[in-house]
């Protein structure tokens, strides 16, 4: 197959692996660790804090080793919604397909609008929305040049992320081993509560919960896969170095935003978009005597979230593409531009969706609160159906005759990883809202029930939808097609 065009969907493989790896970067480092990671620290302590980090980016690389042995394999845009369909059952894909839009859709109007409340940092004068719709049109630009400059784009804005982090990283360890003016009580700090745990374990799983939605756009990696000149190679690079930088980069913030910052400090809890001058990293730096640490803070975090709409607006017309291509949307999104290799209908289409939803935020906020709603969960359901999926690929391979040997790249620790993987997933679901059923079910929160579990009956809605208009049924393992657009080794 040619390096520049994926034969088998017209889109154009020019994304290298820099610009994977980058992606895969950028989708694991937003303001999950800029702005709530504090929040962490304040609930669980910082070693309970570290402890759910470190499980749950555990669980996360199980995950992506994972669908990197998919996607290498068979490295298509549809990534997971495509594997469902083939590994597992057409119903299956196409609820996976349409939840995973719906979720990025949504969420692109989410980031837009934080973009606009950043923005008040500096113009708190000038309406939000101003910035909000004028990001829907950059990130729509950048997107419709080609996917190359997609891919550069998101590179440069995740190298911003990286340098942030970094130096965060070099200036909190310069004042933990006291280089610094300001001498922080280090060992009061780490082991406040029973050892540096707050709440027990009740703490660790609230933390688990913020780490899950920290972690989620690391899948961006296998729809990226279609698009890349060398997905055999560039794939398990990309996915090697979201482990490592999950490490470094969260491990490390949060051991020195505990050890620095003691858990009670109310800015750990009150630190949110709209209040970045209390944000953990803006602390660390202040305390070191950086006095512009809040206006440099608000820049990497406006980069953030306009990385974030940019890959969001990416997959999801990648996604709604793919499935135009295997049957399960409209043909009238199949369209590509010869000369960009950008699906343009699908992605004009999503963003008039995104455009749409960030108006409701401006003229109805129970309606947008109920679109927000309706995508929160699906990043999780997103990685239930990966490990079903990779559980169902390796053993279909084998099903066939086939040996693991001919595999380019290998799920680690299978079966364990993905059923790991799959547990910790449902698990994470499940314990959203345990607080709204508590005592009888007539005393039931309904109305926090349904906004935190919109996702699951909507997933629900379409697996059945599907699944009853055209029967069905799960593909026997012997019979899964392993051949369409595969890659296999020479």
């Amino acid at each position: 197959m040619s390096s520049e065009a994926n034969e088998s969907t017209g889109l154009k493989r020019t994304l290298k692996t820099r610009h994977l790896s980058m992606i895969a970067l950028g989708g694991t480092i937003g303001t999950g660790l800029f702005v709530t990671s504090g929040a962490t620290v304040a609930q669980a302590g910082p070693f309970g804090a570290l402890t759910a980090y470190a499980v749950m980016g555990l669980m996360v690389y199980f995950l992506m080793t994972s669908l990197g042995e998919m996607a290498t394999y068979m490295p298509v845009s549809g990534s997971f919604s495509t594997y469902a369909d083939r590994f597992v059952d057409p119903a299956f894909g196409f609820a996976m397909g349409w939840n995973f839009w719906l979720n990025w859709a949504v969420t692109v109007a989410v980031e837009a609008a934080t973009v606009g409340v950043v923005m008040g940092y500096w113009f708190p004068h000038m309406p939000s929305w101003i910035w909000s719709f004028g990001t829907l049109v950059l990130i729509v630009l950048i997107n419709l040049l080609s996917t190359k400059t997609y891919g550069e784009a998101e590179f440069w804005m995740a190298m911003i992320k990286v340098v942030a982090v970094l130096a965060f990283l070099a200036v909190g360890f310069a004042m933990i081993f006291g280089i610094m003016t300001y001498k922080p009580d280090v060992t009061g700090n780490l082991t406040v509560g029973s050892h540096g745990f707050v709440n027990g374990f009740n703490g660790i799983l609230a933390v688990l919960m913020v780490a899950g939605f920290s972690f989620q756009g690391t899948e961006f990696i296998g729809i990226t896969a279609g698009e890349s000149e060398t997905p055999e190679t560039s794939v398990p690079t990309a996915i090697h170095q979201v482990f490592w930088r999950i490490l470094i980069f969260y491990i490390g913030a949060i051991f020195v935003i505990g050890a620095i910052i003691y858990y009670k400090d109310p800015s750990l809890l009150s630190a949110s978009e709209d209040n970045i001058a209390v944000s953990p990293f803006t602390l660390v730096f202040e305390r070191a005597g950086l006095a512009s640490a809040a206006a440099v803070m608000n820049a990497v975090i406006l980069t953030s979230v306009i990385s974030s709409a940019n890959s969001g607006l990416y997959t999801s017309s990648r996604m709604l593409y793919s499935m135009s291509e295997e049957g399960m949307a409209p043909k009238f999104f199949q369209q590509i531009n010869p000369k960009t290799g950008i699906p343009t209908r699908a992605l004009v289409v999503t963003v008039v969706v995104s455009a749409l939803t960030l108006a409701t935020s401006l003229v109805g906020k129970n309606v947008y609160l109920y679109l927000v709603a309706a995508s929160g969960l699906t990043g999780f359901i997103t990685w239930i159906g990966i490990a079903v999926c990779a559980y169902r690929f390796r053993r279909a391979f084998q099903a066939q005759g086939h040996t693991v040997k001919e595999l380019r790249y290998h799920a680690k620790w299978f079966p364990v990883g993905p059923i790991l993987a799959l547990i910790m997933s449902v698990i994470v679901v499940a314990g959203q809202d345990l607080a709204s059923f508590q005592g009888p079910i007539s005393n039931w929160n309904w109305q926090a029930i349904i906004t935190t579990y919109l996702a699951i009956p909507i997933f629900l809605a379409l697996y059945c939808y599907y699944k009853f208009k055209y029967h069905t049924k799960v593909r026997p393992l012997t019979e899964v097609d392993l051949k369409t657009d595969s890659r296999p080794m020479d």
